[in-house]
């Protein structure tokens, strides 16, 4: 594959995945980006694909800035503007759009039904967020258990995020998981 076609591939999937991008563009689009670049394509690898991720949640800026990193490792400067462009530009010129449609329509009875049939579907996305980072950990115990116990830390305080990450580095560096 040549590496206008990749990118034209990657650039082509993500600008449609980030229009189904329901309750935040990191709750709809890991795990779809994961399964297509990761499973599907093998441009880089799961491990690859779960630091860069980490990666843009401890850095400050949009949780979305895992794409760029994963544009990067797929096809370096180009990549990353890439997957940038494709994930931003598609739903911030459809919010522009229904905005205005929303504002000129606000009490009619498809803008309420809209509004409402959202929750469910972001509470699935982020449901299968969190299953396609702790999925290939859960091949221990341990794991599975160091995974859930940060995500009700995470839930139920308000510890920043960056310490659960460091945590779980230094049990991983260390060995003992």
């Amino acid at each position: 594959m040549t590496e206008l076609a990749l990118l034209a591939d990657l650039g082509i999937h993500l600008a449609l995945l980030s229009l189904t991008a329901i309750g935040g563009g990191v709750v709809m689009l890991a795990p779809e980006i994961e399964r297509f670049i990761v499973a599907s394509h093998g441009w880089i690898t799961h491990d690859q694909f779960a630091a860069s991720y980490a990666i843009a949640q401890a850095a400050p800026g949009p949780n979305l800035l895992f794409i760029s990193l994963v544009g990067w490792l797929i096809a370096g400067f180009a990549g990353a503007v890439t997957a940038t462009t494709a994930v931003l530009l598609p739903p911030a010129l459809l919010t522009l759009g229904l905005m205005r449609w929303g504002w000129l329509n606000s009490q009619g009875p498809w803008a309420r039904a809209i509004r409402e049939a959202f929750l469910p579907l972001a509470t699935g996305f982020l449901i299968a967020t969190a299953w396609t980072f702790a999925n290939p950990m859960s091949s221990s115990v341990a794991h599975l258990a160091l995974t859930i116990g940060a995500a009700v830390v995470a839930y139920r305080s308000k510890l920043n995020p960056v310490y659960l990450i460091a945590l779980g580095a230094a049990v991983g560096l260390s060995g003992v998981l």
